[in-house]
């Protein structure tokens, strides 16, 4: 069965979501999207259907615009740390949609659990 990578990351995203589903309780979702040129991460809370907090390289604030690289990542995941402890989350569910946890993703999780997210 040949697969393309798409339906193959799509089928991979929505394994982690179903998993999530089950064992997040209350806490709101840690999401990360990766693109080529940037990467963003978002709060969100699934029972109201809301984002609480979002940060990303396409902020002119922290300077990272087209920037795709492990640091980059690190400063994203500290600043999304802050903006949650800001609104008072302290633990979350981290849902790393269909992207493998190495590399950028791994240094966002990493990066926001020292600066104090609970996951």
């Amino acid at each position: 069965m040949a697969n393309s990578k798409r339906d193959l990351f799509q089928k991979r995203r929505q394994r982690v979501r179903n998993h999530l589903r089950k064992v997040s309780g209350d806490r709101p979702r840690l999401s990360v999207h990766r693109s080529s040129k940037n990467i963003s991460v978002q709060l969100i809370d699934d029972a109201q259907g809301r984002t609480l907090a979002a940060a990303s390289t396409l902020e002119k604030d922290l300077g990272l615009k087209g920037k795709n690289n492990k640091e980059a990542a690190a400063r994203v995941g500290a600043e999304i740390a802050a903006r949650a402890k800001a609104a008072g989350i302290e633990e979350v569910v981290f849902d790393r949609g269909g992207f493998l946890f190495h590399g950028k993703v791994k240094a966002l999780a990493d990066a926001a659990r020292e600066a104090g997210l609970k996951f």
